[in-house]
């Protein structure tokens, strides 16, 4: 009896210790001695949780959602909070964004949550720092500059474009965001790994790409069945098919690298960059489809959503594209001096960029204590900079919450005010591409259609932006 009553005293006493030692690990920064000065205002919300699931709560995307707007007005722009299972300093300044995103691996490092790195993988350009990052991020420059030189990426996308609005022939809806999904796969595979959407590589890579996306987005809970175990697992999957491509290919070149006037497209291009290890060239397929397919489409949706709702922007973009095509031959494809005299098109991309929120922050941390103004990032915090906080800022942005394509006509201090692909040395180095994919399909979309958004859509933010209901449009054909 009495060896039992100290068991049960043991084990209590061992259970206060282990509340209390996560209570104190929690609150423990609070208490710091930070000597360049104060941390910003904020709370720090419950124990190992913080104020997580506050921040992640679905909100629409073109809005900063309730708990931004409530510390905001409480502790000022920039504050204090726990997030992820760090302390952490979020900004919703622009200048503190801007400053964040130039220091990169100086002042601050990219530091996403450890479950994000066990499905992009270690060598992922997206998670990568320091020097490997800095090389990673050089070759995929140069092939996307490569690329952009090569005639056949825009035929391509724009032969892509012509065969979705097809397909569209008698219908009079469609549920545009599985459309836009469907065109910027098709687009990346072509362009990453040569596959075209009749292929049954294609079609399998598709479906665990799919179980992938949704793993991104889940709890990080590795049980079997859960979508990150899944993800994981298709992300495993889809190497496997890229390893099986990479093989092909080289046995297709006889096991060495093809000259320069042989190479045909990104895979080709790839194979034959000897700075990367065999697994760094699997990765960087993986993340070429990633950004190709998940961020364009959703980019293309938001066009199409917030034009749908600007019939002046519309007419706007009908003239500019019935201009540039007027001076095209008959049934001639588009090319990059077309793409440049889009004009009013890149605004209506920046607009939907800023307004539809893409991205909404990213993660770094402070690699040392950081004055900032009249408080201080210590070192080892976590640190948010959040874009749709200054995209969505009236003090940045007249009118911040109304669509308007038009206020991008002056360029003046962009950079500071349109961060939706990140900045500085992280900068997505795809973007330009996927301007160019939206581009060119609205070129033909707005010459062959209008349409209405039907009512109740609506972009969310998880944080990952969503159409709940898949962005479904009413078609009307107009008659030429």
């Amino acid at each position: 009896m009495a060896e039992g009553s100290i068991l049960i005293v043991t084990l209590v006493i061992g259970l206060v210790g282990f509340v209390f030692g996560i209570v104190l690990n929690h609150f423990w920064p609070l208490f710091s001695n930070i000597k360049l000065g104060h941390v910003p205002k904020g709370t720090f919300g419950w124990p190992l949780l913080g104020e997580t699931l506050s921040f992640l709560k679905p909100h629409p995307s073109n809005s900063i959602g309730n708990f931004l707007q409530e510390h905001c007005s409480r502790y000022g722009k920039v504050f204090k909070s726990h997030l992820f299972f760090s302390p952490t300093v979020v900004s919703c300044d622009q200048d503190l964004n801007y400053f964040i995103l130039q220091n990169e691996d100086k002042l601050f490092q990219c530091s996403y949550p450890k479950p994000i790195h066990g499905i992009l993988g270690k060598v992922s350009l997206l998670v990568a720092v320091g020097d490997t990052h800095k090389r990673l991020r050089n070759v995929s420059l140069s092939l996307i500059s490569t690329i952009k030189s090569k005639p056949e990426f825009f035929n391509d996308v724009e032969k892509s474009a012509i065969q979705i609005l097809q397909s569209w022939k008698n219908k009079k809806q469609v549920i545009f965001w599985e459309e836009s999904r469907k065109f910027s796969f098709n687009v990346i595979v072509k362009q990453v790994l040569g596959l075209t959407p009749d292929d049954s590589q294609s079609a399998t890579i598709l479906q665990d790409f799919l179980a992938f996306m949704r793993g991104l987005i889940s709890l990080p809970l590795y049980i079997p069945g859960t979508p990150y175990a899944r993800a994981v697992q298709a992300r495993s999957r889809i190497s496997s098919t890229v390893k099986a491509i990479i093989e092909e290919r080289r046995k297709r070149h006889g096991g060495s690298c093809c000259s320069d006037n042989k190479r045909n497209d990104f895979l080709d291009i790839l194979l034959c960059v000897d700075t990367l290890s065999e697994d760094e060239k699997v990765s960087f397929v993986l993340d070429s489809l990633l950004g190709g397919y998940e961020t364009t489409s959703l980019l293309m949706a938001m066009v199409v959503f917030f034009v749908g709702q600007s019939q002046v922007a519309l007419d706007q973009l009908k003239v500019e594209h019935h201009n540039v095509r007027s001076m095209k031959k008959k049934e001639e494809l588009l090319n990059w001096e077309d793409y440049k005299k889009m004009d009013f098109t890149q605004k209506v991309i920046n607009e939907a960029l800023r307004y539809g929120n893409v991205v909404k922050f990213v993660h770094r941390k402070a690699l040392k204590d950081v004055k900032f103004r009249d408080y201080v990032i210590p070192a080892g915090w976590k640190v948010l900079p959040v874009f749709s906080a200054v995209h969505l800022d009236p003090s940045v942005h007249a009118n911040a919450l109304q669509f308007n394509p038009w206020r991008w006509e002056s360029d003046e201090q962009i950079c500071k005010k349109l961060t939706p692909f990140g900045g500085g040395s992280r900068c997505c180095p795809g973007f330009e591409l996927a301007k160019v994919e939206v581009a060119f399909f609205l070129h033909h979309l707005v010459q062959k259609y209008r349409w209405d958004v039907e009512e109740g859509e609506q972009p969310i933010a998880y944080p990952y932006v969503e159409f709940q209901n898949g962005l479904t449009i009413r078609l009307h054909q107009i008659s030429t």
